[in-house]
């Protein structure tokens, strides 16, 4: 048997995490079996199912390279499919016409569920069963001849050759009608497997409330596709052992259904970003510089004028800070003089009583230094504060804020080396200037 499974989103606004999830699930037990991964747009909600809606499934699934083996299967075109397994089912007595609430609209066609216990086996959760008295008949067409979701559902995976269905745990009750549908139809049901649910920290499903959580937010704050893909895979299944960081490829082989939790998964931002951080420090040098530059130009903040290799020369000092692209912006005083001062780092680090006086010791000291390595301003810094009996911290904050604006970010030093003496000692210059020292 050749295993097919798919990814079917109804494409009716952004795509959230939870669903993107389920198609690399999808993907990776594909790829592990060496079977085929196949795509269906479920458009049939026709005011909401949009042309962008539609693009913004094909983009994300682009995006996090989960590339499928055949054209796309639209459910929209395939309605006289449903109709005509209603009426076998209409014909095998699986089925029944109601006014369904006697509403005088027309009939619809209801689908007979078979009076027995329901059961099946989930490769995650075992062994399900659901009692014949808690299961009613339901609707399978609309009175105004629409299928609906549970026929075209199944009538799609079952011409679609569908082996395998990895979804999500809310369609549990689902299940248990497409298995009767399957059953009713002649054919024998696919394999189900339900993922777990994604929940915040205090257990609750994942959503916008809880910061970004859909494909295009992340991709639009500046996470790499490879770093999502990886969170998400280790989102409800492990590997075994310590591994985290590993490629598709790695994953795929090693993808079993075993080692999927059945437990709900807890979303960790922290963790995907560390996560991100360390994939992009992964990447060549160019492309990381590139992408950091088209966040700068974006921003207003990159001048052409800059040297050749300042902005690798940036990425090195800021180092572990920068996980995100995006992060470079909150950097901008290594790429314009018209940088803002924070005003709790000002009151905290300048205007502390003799915060200034040192910061003009300080500009002296540099002032006359021909090396203006790292290095160099370090030594020189904690000879001074030696010399007058003070911490570091004492010479350093007011630096810091004085050339940056702020009381946070990299290693001073090296941050020093990068804007060169005479830079350096201009916005000390203008900083005295500014905050009145005489």
């Amino acid at each position: 048997m050749t295993v097919r499974t798919r990814f079917a989103p109804s494409p009716t606004g952004q795509v959230h995490i939870g669903n993107i999830r389920a198609a690399i699930y999808n993907w990776l037990f594909a790829r592990h079996a060496g079977g085929q991964f196949l795509l269906r747009i479920e458009d049939t909600d026709r005011e909401r199912s949009t042309p962008a809606a539609v693009q913004a499934v094909l983009d994300a699934m682009a995006w996090l390279g989960l590339n499928y083996d055949e054209a796309p299967v639209y459910q929209s075109t395939q309605t006289a499919a449903h109709l005509a397994a209603a009426e076998q089912l209409l014909k095998t007595g699986h089925a029944y016409k109601e006014d369904k609430g006697g509403t005088g609209k027309g009939e619809c066609v209801i689908f007979r569920m078979p009076g027995t216990d329901m059961s099946f086996r989930d490769e995650i959760k075992g062994d399900l069963v659901k009692k014949a008295a808690d299961m009613k008949d339901f609707v399978i067409v609309r009175s105004d001849g629409t299928p609906v979701f549970h026929l075209a559902n199944v009538v799609d995976d079952l011409h679609m050759n569908i082996t395998h269905i990895i979804r999500g745990d809310d369609h549990v009750e689902n299940t248990y009608r497409h298995v009767a549908l399957f059953r009713a139809l002649g054919a024998t049901p696919p394999k189900y497997a339900h993922l777990p649910m994604i929940v915040n920290a205090q257990g609750k499903p994942y959503s916008k409330r809880d910061g970004a959580a859909y494909v295009g937010d992340f991709r639009a704050k500046g996470y790499l596709g490879e770093a999502l893909f990886n969170y998400l895979a280790l989102l409800g299944w492990s590997p075994g052992g310590d591994r985290e960081l590993m490629s598709r490829d790695e994953m795929a082989r090693l993808f079993t259904f075993d080692r999927v939790q059945s437990s709900a998964a807890q979303f960790d931002l922290v963790k995907l970003l560390w996560m991100n951080g360390e994939y992009m420090r992964a990447l060549p040098r160019e492309q990381r510089e590139a992408a950091c530059r088209a966040v700068l130009q974006e921003r207003g903040l990159w001048n052409d004028a800059l040297p050749a290799g300042y902005l690798g020369r940036v990425l090195d000092a800021m180092a572990e800070r920068i996980k995100l692209f995006t992060d470079i912006a909150d950097a901008g005083y290594f790429f314009t003089e018209d940088f803002a001062f924070d005003e709790k780092s000002v009151q905290k680090r300048l205007l502390k009583p003799g915060a200034l006086e040192l910061l003009a010791a300080t500009r002296t000291v540099y002032a006359g230094m021909a090396d203006f390595s790292a290095a160099a301003t370090e030594a020189a810094l904690r000879e001074l504060a030696t010399a007058r009996g003070l911490g570091m911290g004492d010479l350093v904050h007011p630096v810091r804020v004085a050339i940056s604006g702020t009381a946070v970010g990299p290693s001073l030093f090296h941050m020093l080396e990068v804007f060169g003496k005479d830079r350096v000692l201009r916005r000390m210059d203008k900083t005295l200037e500014k905050f009145g020292h005489r």
